[in-house]
């Protein structure tokens, strides 16, 4: 009877330990991939030919199609965190520190990881999607029948791209809610002006402005490059597509956070 059970119940075993295991080695294996990726995308960056129009192309994509959601998410970011933060300052008499305030959390962290994010779902999940499609049409591989390396003529465009235009989508962000801010504090809740802007001229440094671009520089690589991953190497037709679309948001936004905090880490301590 218990040799009975302990035959039934080993394979349940087995299955369960198969199922723990397999979670860390498919960490480890999709790290590996994008490491290794990110290794081929460098190496064909430096070596011609160079496709200028895919350029261009991925950083309209990227950038241009990006500028609208990106203002109005930093609109509304803006004008909502100095609504907050100046009914939370005004309890201790302190609502002309508004600005600086404001300002020093959009350009450090607020900015970067918002523009990151929005164009992730927008630009990222897009990416993912293309590349998977082309994949399970076989476009990809007919790319490669051609003799042109399909990571130089499809990734390499794309991850440039997203390194090279988040900077600018993030100080448009930064831009965009310290006019929100600005309306929402002065305008609306009586914060003088002149304490305002000079907050911001106080508090906030050259140093400050550094980090957020290099932090979006950095969000901007990683995010074209984790969506660039998942359609590439996507399979099992439409449904695969969907699945690798969604991996490359999920990841993307995970490795951004990952990112923002070993950024910070490393840049405060210097």
């Amino acid at each position: 009877m218990d040799v009975t059970e302990d035959v039934k119940s080993e394979p349940a075993w087995r299955t369960a330990i198969a199922r723990l295991v397999a979670v860390p080695l498919d960490v480890l294996d999709g790290l590996g991939t994008t490491i290794v990726l990110a290794g081929r995308v460098l190496l064909w960056l430096v070596r011609p030919p160079w496709r200028i129009r895919q350029f261009i192309a991925a950083m309209d994509f990227v950038g241009v199609g990006s500028i609208f959601i990106v203002a109005l998410t930093g609109l509304f970011t803006g004008a909502v965190f100095a609504l907050q933060t100046v009914y939370g300052f005004r309890s201790f008499g302190a609502e002309g520190m508004v600005g600086g305030i404001v300002a020093l959390s959009l350009t450090r962290e607020i900015s970067p990881v918002f523009a990151g994010l929005m164009v992730t779902s927008r630009a990222g999940s897009a990416m993912a999607a293309e590349l998977g499609n082309m994949r399970v049409t076989e476009q990809i591989d007919a790319i490669s029948t051609m003799g042109v390396s399909p990571i130089q003529y499809l990734i390499v465009p794309r991850v440039v791209a997203g390194a090279v235009v988040l900077p600018f989508l993030c100080i448009l962000f930064t831009v965009v809610a310290m006019f929100g801010a600005y309306g929402i504090a002065v305008g609306m809740l009586a914060v003088d002006p002149g304490i305002f802007m000079d907050r911001i001229k106080t508090l906030v440094q050259p140093r400050d402005l550094y980090m957020g671009i290099i932090k979006s520089a950095v969000f901007g690589f990683i995010i074209s490059l984790i969506s660039c991953k998942q359609g590439f190497f996507a399979s099992g037709g439409a449904k695969g597509v969907g699945i690798a679309t969604t991996r490359a948001v999920v990841q993307s936004a995970v490795a951004l956070l990952i990112a923002n905090y070993i950024i910070t880490s490393w840049m405060t301590e210097l």
